[in-house]
């Protein structure tokens, strides 16, 4: 016999990722456990010591001392299993030597002793597995004859056959019913997780399917037109006679930002058909590249001025926060452009302790504009924002301003890896 709990149930008690919180937990708690034990002892420890003196003839006090010792084995059980058989099967044969010849057809056990034995074996394979309960069964089934042959007390050995094949088959009935629940439990954890392994595989597919399709239609609707700008823009100097000088390098900035909006593109289509695309792949555009934001907003006719802390040149601010921060910038100066164009605009960089700190702010449009947050919008620049703040970590405050215009303003964490 073992004192270690089976392998299997060892299993079963580690906690699994992704795993359904009720699946989690052992079938029976500790509590549980205790509850179970506990019970058993207070229901067969009066029984014990009471019927086997009145009935089986057992002196008084070997009746309490051997119902007492049975009693204590099972909640002993839990603890220190190994000890606690050694007791059990130490009152049994105490009980089958204290039987008077003659008073009990059940010799060498009474029925509570019976009784108590069977739900010794139970508690055994339950806790610690069937290897621990068959080893248990074993040594309890060999006790018996070998205890009616010497200890007859007057008796012959077949006095003990009914006990002999009696609780062989009621104990081995207990224990070949707890290992099939056992198994039964095993198999179904089993096809839970394979349940939760396929849920997760067809989740996963389901992803790849979206991010094909989303890529598939970007192609089709935004790259197509985006080309067509393009190409519109490049020709444009050979199929107008006479082009101003001015509007012949206007047509000329326009081909440069469709080539690179084109180009970031077909890089976030990239990073969409393939989830475990390179990183160079992905557009990335950070601090570095915002005078050149700064300066297409400018040519859009928009007045801004950018003013950046020494401290930020120094730090080494993370690619996916130096990304977060370009695109709050450059959704900001979108956002400026559509609602209030024309408007005075400042951008604020700096650190504050291990945080990025980024505010955009612009002043009141100089003719009619379109409220940022006005009701029944349909854009998701803000809540664009908010995701990518969220991502890393930050938050991100938005509001008008009481003397006009907007503010967006945001604290991005760079931790450690300043």
């Amino acid at each position: 016999m073992t004192a270690s709990p089976e392998p299997d149930q060892a299993a079963d008690s580690r906690p699994l990722t992704g795993v359904d919180p009720r699946l989690r937990r052992p079938v029976l708690s500790w509590l549980m456990w205790w509850l179970v034990a506990g019970g058993l002892a207070l229901i067969f420890l009066p029984v014990n010591a009471t019927l086997g003196a009145q009935l089986f003839g057992i002196d008084p006090m070997v009746a309490v001392i051997t119902g007492i010792a049975q009693s204590a084995a099972l909640p002993l059980v839990l603890v220190r299993p190994r000890e606690a058989t050694a007791l059990q099967l130490l009152a049994v044969v105490v009980v089958g030597v204290a039987i008077p010849a003659g008073s009990a057809s059940t010799w060498p056990l009474t029925v509570p002793g019976l009784l108590t034995l069977i739900a010794h074996i139970g508690l055994i394979s339950v806790r610690y597995g069937w290897r621990a309960a068959a080893a248990t069964w074993g040594v309890s089934v060999l006790l018996i004859p070998v205890v009616a042959l010497l200890a007859p007390g007057g008796r012959s050995v077949g006095d003990g056959l009914l006990m002999e094949v009696l609780y062989p088959s009621l104990s081995a009935g207990v224990l070949g019913g707890v290992i099939l629940i056992r198994r039964w439990q095993q198999v179904r954890r089993e096809l839970a997780d394979a349940r939760r392994d396929i849920e997760v595989e067809q989740s996963h597919r389901a992803v790849a399917e979206e991010r094909t399709r989303i890529a598939r239609e970007l192609h089709d609707v935004v790259a197509h037109s985006m080309s067509v700008v393009h190409m519109q823009a490049t020709s444009a100097s050979y199929r107008i006679e006479n082009l101003d000088p001015d509007a012949e390098v206007e047509f000329k900035r326009i081909a440069t930002g469709a080539r690179a909006a084109m180009r970031e593109m077909r890089q976030l289509l990239s990073v969409l058909r393939a989830e475990d695309a390179d990183a160079e792949l992905a557009p990335v555009p950070g601090l570095s590249g915002l005078g050149e934001l700064l300066a297409s907003a400018q040519q859009a006719g928009l007045p801004v001025e950018m003013r950046r802390g020494e401290a930020v040149e120094a730090a080494a601010v993370p690619e996916r926060v130096a990304l977060t921060a370009y695109r709050l910038i450059q959704e900001s100066l979108s956002n400026v452009i559509r609602h209030a164009p024309g408007a005075r605009t400042l951008i604020d960089i700096d650190l504050e302790g291990s945080d990025l700190m980024l505010s955009v702010v612009n002043e009141a449009a100089a003719g009619p504009a379109e409220p940022m947050e006005a009701a029944g919008s349909t854009g998701h620049g803000l809540t664009g924002m908010r995701e990518r703040v969220r991502q890393v970590g930050g938050t991100l405050e938005t509001a008008a301003r009481n003397e006009g215009g907007y503010r967006v303003t945001a604290r991005l964490p760079i931790g450690e890896e300043q």
